[in-house]
Parts: C-alpha cells; sequence; structure tokens
C-alpha cells in the first residue's frame, strides 16, 4: 500500500469482537501459517506440545500459545522458513478415565464391552473433541500449520513407537521383568516416578516390639504403615551400630504373623531416624526392596493390586489398606506390641493423575535401561548442544539424568499403543513386532499380545521427529528437524524434555532441539496456584470474550520471565486491554495528520523523513530506532516479556503521552511542518505495529491496514531494522520532558488550576537554542502562555515568591506571585532537595569505591562524575530557592 488520497476510517472505540473477528481465518486460508520456500535463510521451527485432546483450554495453554506464537510470528517477519506444527495428546490414563466415566453413566465398565469395543467408544469420542484444539486455539491467535496437525495416535506416530520400541529391545536396552514399581489401586496400572506427586500427610509415626527369638529382648521399629509389617521378611541395622552388634545374625518373631525373620546389618539403614532398627518389608518399599535384594530375604506381598489385603495377610484378608491399617494396630495394641504412637507429618506418593495413595508392588513390567540412553543427554546439556532458559534449569535437569533410574514404559490400560510384543502360546516366548501378527512368522505358531500399553510418554519422547513422518525418510523431516525451541512449562522438565532429548539421540543421531525455554506456571493475583475447587481458576475463553485475545496474550507475555511463576488478574487483563485502546486511538489521530499529506513509501514502508525536522521529530525517530534494535535483541536473547514492557513503555509514554501532544502543535502550523509529522507519524506507527504483532496480532493486524505500509499483510511483512541514534535530540527531548513533568508537578502542588495559563523564564547555558526551537511544544504542554515565555542563555534573579526548578543546568523561573501556596511550595522544594541529596551521597560512594573507578568503563565513570556536579548545582539552586521563600512574609 502507498500513500492515501482516499479516506479511511477506524470506530470511535476499540471494540475487541470486532477487530479479531474473521482475521484467524483470512491469515489461514491465505497459507500464512505455512513455512515459506525460501532456502537462503535457516527453518525456525517448534513443536507444539501436544495437550490432551479431552482438555479444555485452560491459562497454562495461553501461556504457551502466547509465548509460542510470539516466537513464531517473529520469525516469519524475519524471513525465516517458520514451521509451528501443532498436535494432540492420546493421554494414556486421563483418556481412559474420561470415558470409564462416561460409559459409567450407562451403568456400564469397560470390561462389560469389552477391550475391542472399549478402544472403540474411546476413539469415538477422541474423534468428537480433536476438533475442539483447534477452535480453541484460534480464538489465541495460534499461527499454526494446522495442515500438518498431528494426533499420537496417529497411524505415522504408532509405527515411529513400534520401531523405537523394537530398536530399543534388540539393542537390549528394553527388558522384562518383576520389579517393584509404584501402583496406582485405582486407575489399576503402573506408574512412573514422575507420575508419583509426593504430598507432605499428617499422619503417625508407630513404635512396635519385635521380640528376639530365645531371649525377653525385643526390638523397637518404627513405621507409617504398620499394614505392611505382614510383609516384614527382616529387620535391618547398620553394621557399625553398637547397640546391635549382639543381635546381627539372630532371628526375630514377627508379631501376629508369628513368622522368624532375620535381623542383618545394611549400610542403607540410618542409626540416627527412630530406634536405629528398620523393619524390612521388600514387596513393598522401594528401600526395602533393595536391602531384600542384597540379603537374598524372601519377598511376601500382602496388598492386591486393588489396594486390598490378600491372603499372606491372614485374618486382615479382604480389607483395605486403611481398614488393615486400623485393625492391625489394634490387634498389636491387644497383644502388647504397641509401644507407642506419635503425630507425624511425612511425604506419601500419589498418583499424579486421579490423587489416589499409590503402592509400592512387585509386578512383572517393561523397562528401558537408562545408564546408556542418559550418557549422550547429558554430554549435550554440558556441550552446549542443548542450551536451557533460563540457564539454571541445565543443573536441575543434569542432576536428574545423572542420577536416572530404570523407566517403566507398561501401563496396565487398554487406551494407548498397545505393547509390538506376541507371546507364542506354547512357550511365552516374546516376539517383538512392527506390525500385528497371529503367528510366529518363524514357527506358525499361534501368538498372542501382550495386554499392556506403553507410558504416554514413551510416543510423547518421539514427537519432534514422529511428526515430521519418521520413520519415513520424508521432506519434512529433512528440512526441519532438529526443530528450533522446545517451549514448555519447567514442571514437565523431566516428563518430556529429558526424554526427547535421550530418544532424539538415540533414534536420530542428535538432539531434536537446541533451544529449551521453559516458561513457570500461571497462579493468581495472591500468589496461589488456581483450582477449580479454591474457585479461583481464569477461563481464557471467558477472559477473551471480554477483553479480547490481545489484551491477554499481552498479559500474560509481560506479567513473567521464563522459568518463574507468574501472577495473573482481569486487573492485568484490563490493564492491557487500556493500553491496546491507547495504541488504538493514537493510531486514529495519527490517520488524521497521514491523510492531510502523500506518505513518501521505501520498499519495507513509510520512508524515514530527512528534511525539515524538529528535534521532537528527531528524538521520536531516534527512540523509534532505538526501541526496535533493543526489542530484537531482547527476543533474540528469549526474554519475550521484558521486550514487551518495553514496547509498552515506549508506546504509551514516549510515543502517545510525549510526541503526539508535542505534534499537536505543528499540526496547526505550516503545511511543510503537517507534512513532517504526518510522514514521521506514518514511519513511527508503521515500526510500532509491526514490532508489537508477535504480542497482540489482531489489533495490530487491523490498524496496519489504515496505515501506509507495504507487503501483502503484517503478518508476512518485513522485521523493522534499527538505525542511527541522534543523541542531541534525545537529550534535550529529555531535559523539556523532565522540565515539563517537573512544572506539572510544582502546578499541582501549588493548587494552580489545570486550566491556568502561567508565565516562564528558561535558561539554559548549552541548549537555549534547542529550547526555544521548542517553545510551542514547552508551552503546550505546560500549559505556559506563548507571550509570557522567555528562553535564555542565563536565568533572571527570581522574585522569593516565584518557583524555580532545576533540571541539569537548566533553570526555569515560574513567576507565579498571587498563584502560589508558599507553603506547598516550601514542601516542594525540600522534597526535591532530599532526592538531590541523596543523589549526591549515592554517586559520591560510587565515586570512592576504588573497584567502580579502576574497573567500570572510562566512559561511565566521566558520566557519574558529570552527573554528581549536575546534582550538586540543582542543590545550590534549590537552597538559594528555599532561603528566598522562607523570607517571605
Amino acid at each position: 500500500m502507498t500513500g492515501r488520497d482516499q479516506a479511511v476510517q477506524l470506530a470511535p472505540a476499540f471494540n475487541p469482537k470486532e477487530v479479531e473477528q474473521g482475521l484467524y481465518d483470512q491469515w489461514d486460508a491465505a497459507g500464512y501459517f505455512q513455512p515459506s520456500d525460501r532456502t537462503d535463510r535457516e527453518p525456525f521451527v517448534v513443536i507444539m506440545p501436544p495437550p490432551n485432546v479431552t482438555g479444555e483450554l485452560h491459562i497454562g495453554h495461553a501461556l504457551f500459545v502466547t509465548i509460542q506464537d510470539i516466537m513464531i510470528r517473529y520469525h516469519r517477519m524475519l524471513g525465516d522458513p517458520t514451521l509451528w506444527l501443532p498436535g494432540a495428546d492420546h493421554a494414556g490414563i486421563a483418556g481412559q478415565w474420561v470415558v470409564e466415566r462416561l460409559i459409567a453413566t450407562e451403568g456400564l465398565t469397560r470390561h462389560d464391552l469389552g477391550r475391542e469395543k472399549f478402544v472403540e467408544r474411546v476413539w469415538e469420542y477422541m474423534d468428537q473433541y480433536r476438533g475442539r484444539i483447534r477452535e480453541q486455539m484460534r480464538i489465541l491467535g495460534a499461527s499454526c500449520d494446522w495442515s500438518r496437525f498431528t494426533f499420537t495416535m496417529d497411524p505415522g506416530p504408532s509405527r515411529a513407537v513400534r520401531r523405537t520400541f523394537k530398536h530399543l529391545y534388540d539393542k537390549g536396552l528394553i527388558y522384562r521383568g518383576e520389579r517393584l514399581i509404584s501402583w496406582c489401586p485405582r486407575c489399576n496400572t503402573a506408574l512412573s516416578d514422575l507420575e508419583v506427586v509426593h504430598r507432605d500427610v499428617k499422619g503417625h509415626l508407630w513404635h512396635l516390639a519385635y521380640p528376639v527369638e530365645g531371649s525377653d529382648e525385643r526390638v523397637i521399629v518404627a513405621t507409617t504403615r504398620p499394614e505392611t509389617m505382614l510383609g516384614d521378611t527382616a529387620v535391618a541395622v547398620h553394621p557399625d551400630d553398637a547397640r546391635y552388634q549382639h543381635l546381627i545374625g539372630k532371628t526375630i518373631r514377627l508379631p501376629i504373623v508369628n513368622r522368624l525373620i532375620p535381623v542383618v546389618a545394611d549400610e542403607a539403614v540410618d542409626s540416627s531416624f527412630g530406634s536405629g532398627a528398620v523393619k524390612v518389608t521388600p514387596a513393598h518399599d522401594p528401600n526395602d526392596f533393595e536391602i531384600g535384594r542384597r540379603h537374598d530375604l524372601p519377598f511376601v506381598t500382602v496388598i492386591n493390586f486393588d489396594g486390598t489385603m490378600n491372603a499372606e495377610a491372614g485374618p486382615f484378608e479382604g480389607l483395605t489398606v486403611d481398614e488393615a491399617r486400623v485393625a492391625v494396630v489394634d490387634r498389636l495394641e491387644q497383644d502388647g506390641f504397641l509401644v507407642k504412637t506419635e503425630n507425624h507429618e511425612h511425604s506419601v506418593g500419589h498418583c499424579e493423575r486421579c490423587g489416589t495413595v499409590v503402592q509400592p508392588l512387585i509386578s512383572l513390567q517393561w523397562f528401558i535401561r537408562m545408564e546408556e540412553l542418559a550418557a549422550p543427554a547429558i554430554a549435550a546439556a554440558k556441550d552446549g548442544s542443548v542450551q536451557f532458559v533460563p540457564e539454571r534449569f541445565k543443573g536441575v535437569y543434569l542432576n536428574w539424568m545423572e542420577n536416572i533410574r530404570d523407566w517403566t514404559v507398561s501401563r496396565q490400560l487398554w487406551w494407548g499403543h498397545r505393547i509390538p510384543v506376541w507371546y507364542r502360546k506354547s512357550d511365552g516366548q516374546p516376539i517383538v513386532s512392527e506390525v500385528d501378527i497371529d503367528v510366529d512368522p518363524e514357527t506358525g505358531e499361534p501368538v498372542e499380545q501382550d495386554p499392556d500399553v506403553l507410558d504416554t510418554w514413551f510416543s510423547s519422547g518421539l514427537w519432534p521427529f514422529s511428526t515430521l513422518g519418521w520413520p519415513d525418510e520424508t521432506e519434512d523431516l529433512k528440512r526441519f528437524y532438529p526443530s528450533s525451541v522446545m517451549e514448555t512449562g519447567y514442571e514437565i522438565l523431566f516428563f518430556w524434555v529429558a526424554r526427547m532429548v535421550f530418544l532424539g539421540i538415540e533414534m536420530m543421531g542428535e538432539p531434536p532441539f537446541h533451544t529449551v525455554y521453559l516458561h513457570g506456571t500461571v497462579r493468581d493475583a495472591e500468589g496461589l496456584k488456581m483450582s477449580k475447587t479454591k474457585g479461583n481458576v481464569l477461563d481464557p475463553t471467558e477472559i477473551t470474550d471480554e477483553y479480547g485475545a490481545d489484551a491477554l496474550r499481552f498479559a500474560l507475555a509481560t506479567q513473567g520471565s521464563a522459568g518463574v511463576d507468574s501472577r495473573l488478574s482481569l486487573g492485568t487483563v484490563e490493564s492491557s486491554r487500556n493500553f491496546i485502546n491507547k495504541l488504538w486511538n493514537a493510531t486514529r489521530f495519527a490517520i488524521g495528520a497521514i491523510q492531510r499529506v502523500t506518505t513518501e513509501m521505501a520498499d519495507d514502508g513509510p520512508a524515514r523523513p530527512t528534511a525539515n525536522l524538529s528535534i521532537a521529530d528527531r528524538w521520536i525517530l531516534s527512540r523509534t530506532d532505538s526501541v526496535v534494535s533493543e526489542t530484537t535483541r531482547l527476543l533474540d536473547t528469549h526474554q519475550y516479556g521484558e521486550a514487551g514492557r518495553q514496547l509498552r513503555e515506549f508506546i504509551w509514554s514516549e510515543f502517545c503521552d510525549w510526541y503526539i501532544e508535542a505534534a499537536k502543535v505543528r499540526l496547526r502550523g505550516e503545511q511543510q511542518d503537517v507534512a513532517t509529522v504526518a510522514q514521521t507519524l506514518a514511519y513511527a506507527i508503521n515500526r510500532i505495529l509491526r514490532l508489537l504483532h508477535p504480542y497482540a496480532p489482531f489489533v495490530t493486524a487491523t490498524l496496519w491496514q489504515v496505515v501506509p505500509n507495504a507487503g501483502q499483510a503484517l503478518i508476512v511483512s518485513d522485521w523493522p531494522q534499527g538505525g542511527e541514534t541522534d543523541p542531541e535530540a534525545e537529550r534535550i527531548m529529555g531535559t523539556v520532558i523532565e522540565l515539563v513533568t517537573k512544572i506539572r508537578n510544582a502546578r499541582s502542588e501549588s493548587n494552580v488550576e489545570p486550566g491556568r495559563w502561567i508565565a516562564a523564564h528558561i535558561s539554559s547555558p548549552a541548549d537555549s537554542a534547542g529550547l526555544e526551537s521548542l517553545r510551542g511544544e514547552i508551552g503546550f504542554l505546560a500549559r505556559i502562555a506563548n507571550d509570557h515565555l522567555t528562553v535564555s542563555d542565563s536565568p533572571p534573579t527570581p522574585h522569593k515568591s516565584d518557583i524555580v526548578i532545576a533540571v541539569g543546568d537548566l533553570v526555569a523561573v515560574l513567576p507565579m506571585a498571587g498563584l502560589v501556596d508558599l507553603d506547598a511550595e516550601r514542601a516542594r522544594i525540600e522534597k526535591e532537595l532530599a532526592n538531590a541529596q541523596g543523589e549526591i551521597e549515592r554517586l559520591t560512594r560510587q565515586l570512592s569505591n576504588p573497584n567502580f573507578v579502576e574497573r567500570a568503563p572510562e566512559k561511565l565513570v566521566n558520566d557519574q562524575r558529570a552527573r554528581l556536579a549536575l546534582v550538586e548545582e540543582q542543590l545550590g539552586v534549590l537552597t538559594r530557592r528555599l532561603a528566598d521563600l522562607s523570607a517571605v512574609a
């Protein structure tokens, strides 16, 4: 679009519903969300963390959509072939649970339906809700390539899962064995360590007496789970604990069960905890499991997979774990083996998905050996192949990877990727196959598939390449792997990020991305985690309906920083909407000026004006180019929150509150001044809209359509380039802004009516010419009558009732006789004196510090010395002024 001859209109008030309607579909239909064919630039690729297909859009989704869309829109404008690949996760446990609850309303269980029919019902449900992800995300303006949308259960990712499983199995990295695992009795499945959430619970510590066989001695043990004592197969003590040396090797008679168990010595025992002797239940405690293996102890299981006690529990068979706990304690007390009970707060594992207390149980499961896979993933972080934002999470990642345990990957569910293992019915021999089989390919014998499915995070770990067509050698895979940035929440650093790294290196030969950007959790205004039970949840759909997507996006982006939890309130969103409204009104004003002239155009938009520039014009052009450079730097270093905050400050304060207000003076003047101001406004607005577009795509795209621009659409316009700054203009205009601010404050503090015009004498030895050129702007902004404004090199002698304002070497004298509250003026000057004295003390301390003077850049030291001299001069002016006022009756 070139300069405007015809009139264009914007609505008098910003209405997000009108602005956002229809734009998204226009972008999508035009193909702007798909990567360009450019080969001269490296692709920028973000693989979207796949939200659960059954989930509702929540504020955490809104945050990741916002941050990732900022990245994508920025790189798209840079000219990079940009791919943001969306998808959805089948959400194993959660997906099955949702459908189980649904069929329960029909009076059915999954067992009533059978596996095949139940899975069909899950697919029906998933197909019904898959489209909702797009609809929810389009509300927020997510500019991802929907033509490449992928579901974790699609045929492509399913092939990738089987290929990876077979590869790891053939390499000896996947094995099946009986191990102690974390089991959820409600979900009826094994859990990985990461799916167990430990919560502090107020419980009890029961001290039990175990009699030593053949003597009157008793060993006291303490436990938080007395029901598990029925499965004890030893008591352990530390080998160096002198209190128990005489008991090592002897036997103890286990109460209730009446089983003889040995006393063993093991260095894992903490002698300082309780009595220093611990009960050993190898089948129900991870630490005890290891002790049991080291001492070849029996493994006695007393808890069923449904959370009830089994036959090994004797008289307590059939009771739930909680019921058995009460009954066992009562029996121990009756038999005289309960020594004491203490209140005790301790950490208890809960299922991350449903909240049920997890039971450690021995089970036959599939595991992945992690030591060999972890090594290259550790090296990738250490050598910088994978970098973390914030960098501190590198240490968190390494600590977990260096202490990683084998991964339990089998789940006792029906919904998910079925484990690709078949067993010969004749002898149970396992056969791993990438395709379904009915018989052993070698012998022709009938086979039966393993009933379990894989952990959801197994397929998610392949996401950076399974979404691009692997295991086929697709063009997308060649072009877009590895991706650029993995943006996700820090809470799934281990769940997902670490697994993507080691699986990517193993299967593709290199890490799946070069940068991991981790965002924090969005909390409520009080810093509390949002939850429906607390009633503090903010629904992004409701927020966007009232305030608009741009307001929510901008609030989310600017409220926090990488890796830090942020607080969000409706007040914050409203503030962001007010900012957008401010930009809307500023653009309406600018259009009024721009339409009065013909805009000169360059290749990327309005040309930068060079002729007839006032200091105010030079200042806003310099500040605009400076903000372009700084915003680019901040986005390149993933400081998205700070970039947004600086943009808001520049647009709201410098552009709207100062330049536009100052420009009103010259827009009432000569035509050449009008033309210069209009060109300057067009240049600045054009760049502002481009800079802000990644944060607020809808309003910026709308405003772009009514101002002079170049290109098809803002979404694919060029990112602006910063130019040379103008230090002189910035210095003089900075002085004017500070001067006007102080005059406004002085008027307010002296109770001068806002509409009243006053007189002023402004003097500056260095900048009198520049200030004279801005007399119209100074007068308009500070409400000083033009025929009562004097600008000179040296100040007059003020009357005792005058107000004197100092800004560096500039002195403004405001004759306020009859207008001023002298007491208020004295109070104002005393406040400025205190500020000046504090600044002098700070600068003096800094310049007296040898470390600063010797190590800081010479320019900075000289600037601070010059600043000290100016403030000392200002202090003198204020001191004399206060003395003059004090002499006035």
